[in-house]
């Protein structure tokens, strides 16, 4: 039986983190370009800041 080759599958990890990286530079350096008028609208109706996700604000 082979066995596994741990370097080769760590390469493969740190590549794709590296290319995750870039992406996500890519898609924030392009998006602070359109960003500017749409910084200004206001957050998602509904829901508090402070409310975790999934729960719902109480009216007390």
């Amino acid at each position: 039986m082979a066995t596994p080759n741990y370097s080769y599958e760590k390469r493969q990890r740190e590549l794709a983190k590296k290319r995750k990286k870039e992406d996500k530079a890519a898609r924030k350096a392009s998006g602070s370009q359109h960003s500017s008028t749409e910084s200004a609208e206001a957050p998602a109706e509904g829901r508090a800041k402070d409310t975790p996700a999934g729960e719902t604000p109480s009216a007390s």
